[in-house]
Order: C-alpha cells, then structure tokens, then sequence
C-alpha cells in the first residue's frame, strides 16, 4: 500500500461494529502503516505554537490527530489538510491562543488532551476540555498538578476527570517538575506550560521515556538541554529556556512502531508469512517490542537504517519463527506501554510462560488495558493471570481462539485481538471495531491486502 493511497476503515459510528478474524494462510507483502501518533500530535502543536508557517507530510490522520486538530483551530491557529497526510498549519505563537467559544472536545485521546493542558496552562485564556465516555473516565490529576504550580487553576472539574475548564496562568512560573511516574505525557504537558513562562522550567526523570518533544522543541528553536540526572544516572534532566519564539520548520512524521506492532506480530504468527513494513521509527526509547521479541527469537530484520523527521527509520522485515517465554523487566515498560497487549498475543503462541512486569500505568489508558487484556487471552483458551502489577501469560505455541472479546472502546485491545484471531485455531471476534480508527485508519484493509482474513 502506498505511503499517499487514501485510507479506507471501518467508519466511526454510534453503533457498534463487530469485527471477526480468522486464520486465512502466510501474510504477504510490502506495507507502511500510518504515521506515528506521538509525533502527529506534537507538531500540530507546536506548529500552532510557532510564528509562520509549518509544512508536515505523513501525518496520521486518525480520529485522535484530527479531534487534536479541530481544538488547535478553536483556539485561532489555522490548520489546512491539503491531503494525503500533507498539513499546512500556521501557527499563533507562544501564548497566542485565543479563547474558545465552546468545549475543546479530544473524543479518545488521552495524548492528545493531556498535551493541550499543558499548552493552554501558559495562555491567558480558559477553555473546557472534554472527550468521550473513555476518556472522561482517565485521570488527568497528575497533568493538572505541575501546571497548577505554574499558576493555571483548575474549576469544574469531578476529582480531575473531564469534563473541566481550565483557566491559564496570567504569569506562568518556572517550575522544577519531578513526574510521579514514568510518563512522557506528564513530562511534555510541563514542557509545553513552561514554553511560556520565564527562565527555566525543569522536567527530571527518574526513568527515561519517549523524547518526541524535547526533539522537536529543539527542531522548532526551542533550547533544550538534555542531561543525565545525577547522581543516580538513570533518569533525565531535561530543561527548558522558556518565551522563544518558534520558528517554523518542517516535519516529516515516520511510521507508528506502536501500530507497525499488530501486523509484525501477526506475521510472526502466521506460518510463511514475509512481510515488510517500511519506514518505522527506530528511536531507542520506543523499541522495546523489539528487544523483546529477539530474546523471545523473532526472526524482525532491520533494512535500510535512515533518517526521516529527525528520527531514525528502518524497513523491518518478519518471518515467522519459534518463540520462547520470557521475563519482560518493569524498566523496559516506558519503550513499549502500548505494545503490551499484542506482545501478551505473541507470549500466547510461546513455548513457556512470559511475565510482564510492572504494567501499572496500563490500567489508566483507554481502558483497564491489563486487565482487558488478560480477559482477551482467557476468552480465547490461553492462560493468563494478573499478579499485582504483572501480567503471566502461560504460552503453549498455539491458541484455541473461538471467543468473543470486549474491547472496552480500546483500538489497541481490538487490534490485538484480532490478530490473535488470525492466527489462532478458530475465529475471534471483537464487539466492536469502530475505535480502531483512532490510531490506525485503515487497518482492516491493510491486513487484508497481506492476506488476512476480516470480515
């Protein structure tokens, strides 16, 4: 499939849509799934935050990216979809928001929404974040609290849950910021508020997560600086000069490893399959999927190492091949949050026991994820128990499939459990599989054009 072709998925409706999968022989073929999520994301905002013009090709145009969009429009920057991924945007500056006129609405992103906090917190202006039933159910306390520090004010809000209105610092202060636990989220909701604030604002981290904003700040003119934090070393320090001025700069958004994920463990799976995915980010903090499926032996070949966005790429190809249990270390979490559902599919058809270690962050995404997940594996005959913040999956090299899973209004639970259908004894099949197009618009057609079987 092209890297321009329009996209075709399930369409987002109020009424569910149930989704089966089956097994339909080996996954063929040359593919790029869409454009990183975490990326997309950013430079919507911080092309909104720049002064000029910011051209972005490859942008992931899922509901989630498209919902960020429409609230940056509300709030005065202009954003042009000029198709096939291509996005002009022009931005308002730092602090150049104007108030909306009406809820700022995030429908299921919780990156989306949490990032915008941040945003906001450092304008003069107040606006009402709200998200559909999923996300009006996450957490947003811990975002709120540095940007409070800051000196934004939250009112109207039911223990931090959406909906609630947010007023922006007059002004913001400088903070130093120490995030409760590991989260790229929290860290960049700090950075964006501290983009408006004098002197500098301080992130440290005890463990280092994904870097998409502190790189892209800096693509954007922003000074960044990026420190171990000793003396223990291994966490962060990243600080930011805060009130520059943004310079326009282009952005060329590689694919989502997150999404690359479903159909590379697919055709691990699937007995002949030859796949390879192009142009998938291969930024250190992000490829703990992979780290883990080699000692798990995978057979994922790195092709053609390169550079696109400031990010190192690579086609990787997949050839299906033996798998063995593992222990998964709870430091490995941050590189690969959202891949633990699809992995604990890949840990099903292994031959041993896999121990997922310290997945607590997974029971505040779009769902109970780790519950969700270990509801999928045992809906379809492969043992699984939740001990404390671990997940055990206990992998016998095959799955008997033939259930039905509840995906919770969950993209990633629903992908997962379709590929556990594609390659288990019999048909899965989920509730609904509308939610899918958050993250990965035209998923279902993709798999099949490598020769799965969705209907």
């Amino acid at each position: 499939m092209l890297e321009d072709e329009c996209w075709i998925d399930l369409p987002m409706t109020d009424r569910p849509i149930p989704l089966t999968a089956r097994r339909n022989g080996p996954l063929k073929g040359h593919i790029r799934v869409p454009g990183d999520k975490s990326i997309s994301i950013r430079a919507l905002i911080l092309g909104s935050l720049a002064v000029g013009e910011t051209r972005i090709s490859g942008l992931l145009e899922g509901q989630d990216v498209l919902n960020t969009a429409q609230t940056l429009r509300m709030l005065g920057a202009s954003l042009d979809r000029q198709g096939g991924g291509k996005w002009l945007v022009r931005g308002v500056g730092v602090c150049g928001f104007a108030e909306p006129k009406a809820a700022l609405d995030f429908g299921n992103s919780g990156t989306g929404c949490r990032l915008m906090l941040g945003a906001v917190a450092g304008c003069p202006v107040t606006a009402t974040f709200d998200g559909d039933a999923s996300l009006r159910k996450r957490p947003m306390r811990r975002v709120l609290e540095p940007l409070e520090r800051m000196g934004a004010r939250t009112v109207n809000s039911t223990d931090g849950r959406l909906p609630l209105t947010l007023a922006g610092a007059r002004d913001p202060m400088p903070i130093i910021f120490r995030p409760p636990v590991p989260s790229a989220q929290l860290k960049s909701a700090a950075l964006l508020a501290g983009l408006s604030a004098p002197g500098e604002t301080v992130v440290i981290e005890a463990e280092a997560t994904r870097d998409h904003t502190e790189k892209m700040l800096s693509h954007f003119g922003a000074d960044v600086r990026v420190e171990p934090d000793e003396p223990h070393g291994a966490g962060r320090r990243i600080t930011l000069t805060g009130q520059p001025e943004l310079v326009p700069a282009p952005i060329v958004v590689p694919a989502d490893p997150s999404s690359a994920a479903f159909p590379l463990i697919a055709a691990l799976l699937t007995p002949g399959s030859d796949l390879i995915i192009g142009g998938v980010m291969m930024n250190p903090l992000r490829t703990g999927l992979l780290t883990t499926l080699g000692e798990m032996g995978a057979l994922v070949e790195q092709l053609e190492m390169r550079k696109e966005g400031g990010e190192d790429v690579a086609d990787l190809r997949v050839r299906p091949g033996a798998l063995r249990g593992v222990e998964v270390p709870a430091e490995r979490a941050p590189s690969m949050i959202d891949e633990y559902p699809v992995l604990a599919v890949a840990a099903a058809f292994a031959e041993g026991t896999t121990v997922m270690r310290g997945l607590k962050e997974l029971r505040v995404k779009e769902s109970d994820r780790l519950a969700a997940t270990a509801d999928l594996l045992r809906a379809n005959g492969v043992s699984a128990e939740i001990q404390g913040d671990d997940l055990v999956v206990h992998g016998k090299g095959r799955a008997a499939g033939g259930g039905m899973v509840t995906t919770h209004m969950d993209h990633r639970i629903a992908m997962a459990a379709v590929v556990l259908g594609i390659a288990s004894d019999r048909p899965v099949q989920i509730d609904d599989g509308t939610f899918i197009a958050t993250s990965f618009p035209g998923f279902v057609e993709l798999m099949r054009s490598v020769g799965a079987d969705l209907s």
